[in-house]
C-alpha cells in the first residue's frame, strides 16, 4: 500500500514550502513521491513550482475543492496518478488554504483505494503571526483556521522567526489547548525533516472525525490581475501594501522593468517575497481573500 500524507493550513501558511522541502528530501533518498494539489483559483502557480522539481508525478484540481463536493474529481485524479505512473512510493496531498482537512480525505477513503492507499495523517502548517492576529479574521474564516489546527496529526508552528520567543511560546500553548494530541514543532520556512514526520505519524491509525465545522461556503474568492507592460517593483509593492487586510494571499508572476522575465511574486499577511524566473511565463497574479472582486491595479505606465 502507498502511504498518503495530507498537508493542510490556511492561505499563505507555508504548505507549498513544506511540500517542496519534502519532495527534495524524498528524491535524495531515492524515493518517488507523487503530488495531488488543490489550488484556490483557476491558475496553478504553486503546482508550477512543484513541476520545476522535475520528474514528480503531479495532478491538480483548480477552482475545485478536495472535499465531499468535489470527491469524484479527486478520485479521478488519484486514479490517474496510480494508473499513469508505474512506481509511486508516497503520495503527498496539498489542500487549498480554504479546505477543511478532514473533508479533504473523503476521496482518499473511497472504496476504490481501500487496498491501495494508507492515510498516515494530516500535517497542518500554522502561520504563527497570523494566528496571533486571528481575531481580525471574519468569524467563518477564523473558524476554518481553528478547524485546520484542531484536526491535525502534526502541527508546524511556522514563520517562528517573525515573532519573539515569548510570543512563540504563547502561540504554542494556545495551539496545544486546541489540539492536545498533535506534536507541535516550531519551524522557519516550513523546514522539517520528512524522517521526523514519518516517525511521528508511524502509527498510521488516523481516525476520521465526524463533528467538524465544514469548510464549504467560506466567503473567499479570487481575482486575476494581468499586466500589459512591465511595472516598477517598488511601486507595485506600495500598491500591495495598500490593500485591505481581507486580502490573505497573492501569488503569480509580475513583469518588472529591466528584467528579462517576470518575477515569481508571493504575498501573505503583509510579507512580500520575490524570486527571479529564468523562463518565459505569462505575467499575471491571483489575489485571494474576501471581497477581492473590486480590486484593480492601474500602474503609472511609462
Amino acid at each position: 500500500m502507498i502511504d498518503v500524507y495530507l498537508f493542510s493550513g490556511f492561505l499563505g501558511s507555508g504548505k507549498t514550502s513544506l511540500l517542496l522541502n519534502v519532495i527534495k528530501e524524498l528524491k535524495q533518498q531515492g524515493k518517488q513521491p507523487a503530488v495531488l494539489m488543490n489550488e484556490f483559483g483557476s491558475l496553478g502557480f504553486d503546482s508550477d513550482q512543484v513541476g520545476l522539481e522535475g520528474d514528480v508525478p503531479l495532478k491538480e484540481l483548480l477552482s475545485g475543492c478536495i472535499c465531499c463536493t468535489g470527491s469524484e474529481k479527486t478520485e479521478a485524479q488519484l486514479q490517474g496518478l496510480l494508473e499513469d505512473y508505474d512506481h509511486i512510493d508516497i503520495i503527498l496531498i496539498e489542500t487549498s488554504g480554504a479546505a477543511h482537512p478532514v473533508e479533504a480525505l473523503d476521496a482518499v477513503y473511497s472504496p476504490l483505494f481501500a487496498d491501495k492507499l494508507r492515510i498516515k495523517g494530516i500535517i497542518t502548517v500554522a502561520d504563527v503571526k497570523r494566528w496571533m492576529e486571528r481575531e481580525s479574521l471574519s468569524p467563518r474564516i477564523r473558524s476554518l483556521f481553528i478547524e485546520q489546527i484542531r484536526h491535525a496529526s502534526l502541527i508546524l508552528a511556522n514563520k517562528a522567526d517573525l515573532v519573539t520567543d515569548s510570543e512563540l511560546a504563547n502561540v504554542t500553548v494556545e495551539l496545544s489547548q486546541l489540539n492536545g494530541t498533535a506534536p507541535i514543532i516550531q519551524t522557519i520556512n516550513a523546514k522539517l525533516p520528512f524522517a521526523f514526520i514519518e516517525k511521528t505519524l508511524n502509527g498510521g491509525h488516523f481516525q476520521q472525525a465526524t463533528d467538524i465545522v465544514s469548510g464549504k461556503g467560506v466567503p473567499l474568492s479570487s481575482k486575476l490581475i494581468t499586466f500589459e507592460e512591465p511595472v516598477d517593483q517598488a511601486e507595485f509593492e506600495k500598491w500591495v501594501r495598500s490593500l485591505p487586510d481581507t486580502v490573505y494571499r497573492m501569488k503569480g508572476y509580475v513583469p518588472i522593468k529591466g528584467a528579462g522575465h517576470p518575477y515569481l511574486f508571493q504575498y501573505a499577511y503583509g510579507l512580500v517575497h520575490w524570486l527571479p524566473e529564468y523562463v518565459k511565463v505569462a505575467p499575471r497574479v491571483v489575489v485571494i481573500g474576501e471581497g477581492v472582486q473590486q480590486i484593480e491595479y492601474h500602474p503609472p505606465y511609462a
